[in-house]
């Protein structure tokens, strides 16, 4: 069940920006956040407890909450920042304390890794950040002065084809890496 709810909000992400602009003229902006407010509910009550789980299903809630009390056609755009914003907040908090999520992973693949690859891990999380950060930016800019279709181009396309070459860059750099080692 809980891989079905994962599957749902992952959907729900990737179509969000095509829902808003062709859904706009068949549902009202309160539907949308009864929609991604049950998601977030039920992932939070079906998925185990992860650093940060519990504070992000909550401010998903308050956002959907405010986007079903308010109606706001305008707030339904600030859903992909708020992503952003989250992706952010994960991947920056695990460079201050714990691992960082790039080594996390990593370590799923090799336990032991070596020193060099540790280090190379960080930098991976930073840039991760730095790209959350700035798609975060840009999609507030687009969210304040940019017509909608505008919006969901950005937010559906090229936001997840930056994202695409972003891991394309950084798995062929992790392969020369790794061959000097």
């Amino acid at each position: 069940m809980k891989r079905l709810i994962g599957l749902g909000l992952l959907l729900a992400g990737l179509l969000y920006p095509f829902a808003v602009h062709f859904g706009m003229a068949h549902f009202a902006p309160w539907q949308f956040g009864l929609l991604l407010g049950g998601l977030w509910l039920a992932r939070a009550l079906s998925t185990p407890r992860r650093p940060g789980s519990l504070w992000m299903a909550l401010a998903a809630l308050a956002f959907c909450a405010l986007l079903g009390l308010s109606d706001s056609p305008h707030l339904l755009r600030w859903y992909p920042v708020l992503i952003s914003a989250f992706m952010l907040a994960l991947f920056g908090a695990s460079l201050l304390r714990g691992m960082p999520v790039a080594e996390r992973l990593a370590r799923l693949r090799d336990p032991d890794l070596p020193p060099h690859a540790v280090r190379y891990t960080r930098r991976v999380t930073q840039v991760w950040c730095l790209f959350f950060l700035v798609n975060g930016l840009v999609a507030a800019g687009l969210t304040l002065w940019a017509p909608l279709a505008w919006w969901t181009l950005y937010n559906g396309l090229i936001a997840y084809a930056a994202m695409g070459l972003l891991f394309a860059v950084e798995w062929l750099i992790r392969q020369r890496v790794r061959g000097r080692s």
